[in-house]
């Protein structure tokens, strides 16, 4: 896989560079005005290849998807206020295209010096994009090609995605990863390929249905799985436990108990919560209302109250069981962790990994919003990953499409 370093050296300014990114990040607010960004992580994630670009010269076209419009525009998922970080983060100019391959994107692009940069509209507004045809994503790919010279893919959190412009485009234009998605790709490695033990990991959010593919590779090649987040509640119902009124998949149960088994008989050890905190109903995350939480045990959780996070016992245990790894992946939150009186599983562990002296690697999504949330240092941790679902599926086993694509 060539890398931008390859690409720079051979020379890239006065030509444009189409750089696919992943910017989806979260927005608050209704209505043009007020749609703000309350994460930009992925946005500064992106900023070394693209200052790398710029800084040799090149004439740099950034393209990303947000959220999941229809293949139409909708202006709930407009890239604009993207553009605006974008700059400010730079502390250059982004000029910004009203659409993705139409007449906008091509007189944006053309407008472009070396060492500018433009990013265009939201990707998804073009149906060709997501399309499972492969003429239409195509065509597509045949248009954004059109716009540059060269291609660099760099959003990791997008390359499990067999989309025109993670797939397709590279084949069509001389190509290179990004740093970003080097950097990503070389910790993987390091949780799959050469693993440094005792290798501890641990799993969190809201349905387990969403990490059977991990669980069932890690049951192969973990020593320690710690489980906590809405998922848990169905490990503690397959061992037989009462979980009130807690977030349950019933259709599950089967499955988790082959998994509890498999793990008793590889000597793999599950950890699950002893005590977790609960209340009688859901907690609001706009005004921070004190939800009335109680901490009780996790094999016996009352009738009508639901778990939302791991209880300060567990949080000791689980920080306990990563002391001794050498390497620990962190994927899903352990609780609630925007509401305050739902935070503290969840920062038990983060201060769990960084209290370690093991590699850690925060997988992503949920959980590395928890720990810029929560307040802790990004850069304490191993590596914070920018897609949670790529690197689910690469810890699975699975071929990324974005990763095939960019091989030479």
């Amino acid at each position: 896989m060539k890398t931008i370093d390859t690409l720079i050296a051979e020379g890239v300014a006065g030509r444009r560079v189409f750089v696919r990114a992943d910017l989806n990040v979260p927005l608050a607010g209704d209505g043009d005005a007020a749609r703000t960004i309350t994460d930009d992580g992925r946005i500064r994630a992106v900023l070394p290849t693209l200052r790398a670009l710029l800084g040799a010269g090149a004439r740099v076209v950034v393209a990303s998807h947000l959220g999941r419009p229809k293949g139409a525009p909708e202006q709930r998922f407009s890239l604009a206020p993207v553009a605006a970080r974008l700059g400010e983060l730079l502390g250059q100019d982004v000029a910004f295209a009203a659409d993705t391959d139409g007449e906008s994107a091509r007189a944006t692009v053309a407008a472009l010096g070396d060492g500018q940069v433009a990013l265009l509209e939201n990707l998804r507004f073009s149906p060709g994009e997501t399309s499972k045809d492969d003429a239409e994503r195509g065509a597509f790919a045949d248009r954004l090609a059109e716009l540059a010279d060269l291609y660099v893919g760099d959003g990791f959190g997008a390359v499990h995605r067999k989309h025109a412009s993670v797939f397709d485009l590279p084949a069509r234009l001389p190509h290179a990863a990004g740093e970003l998605i080097a950097t990503e790709v070389g910790v993987l490695r390091r949780l799959t390929d050469d693993v440094s033990r005792p290798y501890a990991v641990v799993l969190g959010g809201a349905k387990v249905s969403d990490k059977l593919g991990v669980i069932d590779h890690l049951l192969e090649r973990a020593d320690r799985i710690l489980v906590g987040g809405g998922m848990v509640f169905t490990f503690l119902k397959a061992q037989g436990h009462e979980v009130g009124s807690s977030l349950l998949q019933e259709d599950q149960l089967p499955v988790v108990r082959e998994y509890l088994e498999r793990a008793e008989k590889r000597g793999v050890e599950f950890v699950l919560p002893v005590d977790v905190v609960a209340a009688a109903a859901f907690p609001d995350l706009e005004t921070k209302a004190s939800a009335d939480p109680a901490v009780v045990p996790a094999d016996a959780i009352p009738a009508g109250l639901m778990g939302l996070d791991i209880g300060p016992e567990s949080g000791a245990l689980y920080a306990a069981k990563l002391a001794d790894a050498a390497t620990v992946f962190w994927n899903g939150p352990m609780g609630v962790f925007e509401h305050p009186e739902f935070a503290a599983g969840t920062r038990a562990v983060a201060q769990g990994l960084l209290d370690s002296s093991a590699f850690t690697v925060v997988g992503g999504g949920d959980s590395a919003a928890a720990v810029r949330l929560l307040g802790f240092d990004e850069n304490a941790f191993g590596h914070i990953s920018t897609g949670g679902g790529a690197s689910l599926e690469y810890l699975e086993g699975k071929t990324l499409p974005g990763l095939v694509a960019l091989e030479d």
